[in-house]
């Protein structure tokens, strides 16, 4: 919310500095900050969706669909935030000619700064609870793991929004002090580059999210390390997993149980397995064990109890 009201006003005194100033830059920065609120509102969007109770049409719940959000949210970012700030720094450079004069930039610097002061605060806002959400692992780990984008998303936003203040400032700058107004449109050239950046990064995470990714190796490792230390259990089989949402994981595994178990013993292990997992994983709220019927597991249990028995 602080990211959505600081962008929506500073997308208006941007636009305002540029109308004064016919600065590319500041019209690239207008447009980027008009794309990041829409954003911000896409993001709030996900998330109230993601919390939607599971129902007929979709019985394991709506946890998904803040990563679809996320994603369009990307590609808002790289073709209308990047691709238009792209295109005006081109079509400005275009334009110049041996007559082109710079108009003044004291309105430029003074939304900048504005614009400086309202992106910090939004940033400062979204930084602390970026830390407090990372906890001791470092920022690139925490990108790779999290399964919530919104955790990031803002911070990502954020930072580009402060870089593309800085690129801004020194289109303007240089181009007046060098009286050299390509500068200008370099910086929203430069601008349009950092958004697609941003954008690709975001892309990239979400998608793996939105097709449907598990848990990391060392997890899946852990998984299987407490199935089988369960005392009714000779041998697990495959463990599945998929993200369902950012605290939604599915579990599904195939359990080989050491021969004569009863039903009510194998029903026992079952609920020791899924309080185990519960416990560990809090995210965790779907686990499905298969009991019957598993070819790729019977051949490695009967090998295991060959070398018992040997």
């Amino acid at each position: 919310m602080a990211a959505i009201i600081g962008n929506l006003a500073i997308a208006v005194v941007k636009f305002i500095a540029a109308a004064i100033t016919g600065s590319s830059a500041m019209i690239s920065e207008g447009i980027h900050s008009i794309v990041d609120t829409g954003n911000g509102v896409l993001l709030l969007l996900g998330l109230k969706r993601a919390k939607q109770p599971a129902d007929g049409s979709h019985p394991f719940g709506y946890g998904k669909s803040l990563y679809f959000w996320t994603n369009i949210v990307a590609i808002s970012i790289f073709g209308i935030g990047g691709g238009m700030s792209l295109y005006e720094g081109i079509t400005y450079i275009g334009d110049v000619t041996p007559s082109t004069e710079l108009g003044d930039p004291t309105a430029a610097y003074i939304v900048l700064a504005i614009a400086i002061l309202i992106e910090s605060s939004s940033f400062t806002i979204a930084i602390r609870q970026f830390f407090q959400a990372k906890g001791a692992k470092s920022s690139m780990e925490f990108f790779k793991e999290s399964k919530d984008p919104s955790l990031y998303t803002v911070v990502l936003e954020d930072s580009a929004a402060l870089l593309g203040l800085f690129f801004a400032f020194l289109g303007i700058f240089f181009g007046h002090l060098l009286k050299n107004p390509y500068l200008d449109g370099m910086a929203s050239i430069a601008i349009g580059i950092l958004l697609m950046s941003v954008a690709w990064f975001l892309a990239h995470r979400t998608s793996d999210l939105l097709l449907g990714e598990g848990v990391s190796a060392e997890m899946l490792a852990d998984i299987r390390r407490r199935v089988e230390e369960d005392p009714a259990v000779e041998r697990s089989g495959d463990i599945l997993t998929m993200y369902l949402g950012p605290h939604d994981l599915l579990i599904n595994m195939g359990v080989c149980f050491v021969p004569g178990t009863t039903a009510e013993q194998m029903h026992q292990a079952i609920r020791r397995i899924e309080a185990e997992l519960r416990r560990t994983y809090p995210e965790t709220n779907r686990v499905y064990i298969e009991a019957e019927s598993l070819p790729a597991v019977a051949p490695m249990c009967s090998e295991r109890s060959a070398s018992k028995h040997d």
